[in-house]
């Protein structure tokens, strides 16, 4: 809390020259967003070349996985609305929509283990080649990163209770909900990616 407070009073007495500027932040977002686009096109593109072998087996996607994207678009709303909330100064409905977008991610990453426990009742496990192997490995880093945004919610909801969130950037919270519409987009993108080329 207090180096956030540090770093954001740094940048806003930085010169003149450096007010344009990316926030640090930001900076490092957009660094490990590119990371994991790049982590995720490796894996992706991986799929394409083991998918034309002879003995490729195709899956088909259990329900559990439509309803995490139906809960995940969801929460992309949420998470969007509670910004808007926090720049206006709204903060009991940004506490309200924090606590929320942090629920719908738990209740994703749940439908994600219904998903996976649906796939390995069909026989569908890591023995053998085929699309469910893969799907295994790339829906499970991409819950990962789920996860670690869900800690970072936590955070942020324990921070609007606790700590002065009145005096806080925006900047924070920004970081936050970029990268939750990122993990919403990745996830759409993976699931049309198995739908068109695994099925």
């Amino acid at each position: 809390m207090v180096s956030d407070l540090k770093i954001e009073e740094n940048y806003k007495n930085s010169p003149s020259g450096d007010r344009g500027k990316m926030h640090p932040h930001k900076f490092t977002m957009w660094v490990a967003i590119g990371s994991i686009i790049m982590m995720f096109a490796g894996l992706t593109s991986a799929f394409i070349v083991k998918s034309n072998q002879t003995n490729w087996i195709t899956v088909e996607l259990p329900k559990a996985f439509w309803i995490s994207t139906a809960i995940i678009i969801a929460s992309s709303l949420t998470i969007q609305m509670a910004l808007r909330s926090f720049k206006q100064r709204e903060m009991g409905k940004y506490r309200s929509l924090i606590g929320f977008t942090l629920i719908l991610g738990v209740a994703f990453v749940v439908f994600q283990w219904f998903g996976f426990e649906a796939l390995w009742s069909q026989q569908i496990t890591f023995k053998g080649a085929g699309a469910g192997q893969f799907l295994y490995v790339i829906f499970g880093l991409h819950a990962i990163h789920v996860i670690g945004g869900i800690v970072t919610l936590l955070i942020m909801f324990i921070k609007a209770f606790i700590g002065k969130t009145k005096l806080y950037s925006a900047v924070p919270v920004e970081v936050v909900a970029v990268y939750w519409h990122f993990v919403d987009l990745l996830w759409i993108y993976l699931l049309l990616f198995f739908l068109i080329i695994g099925g």
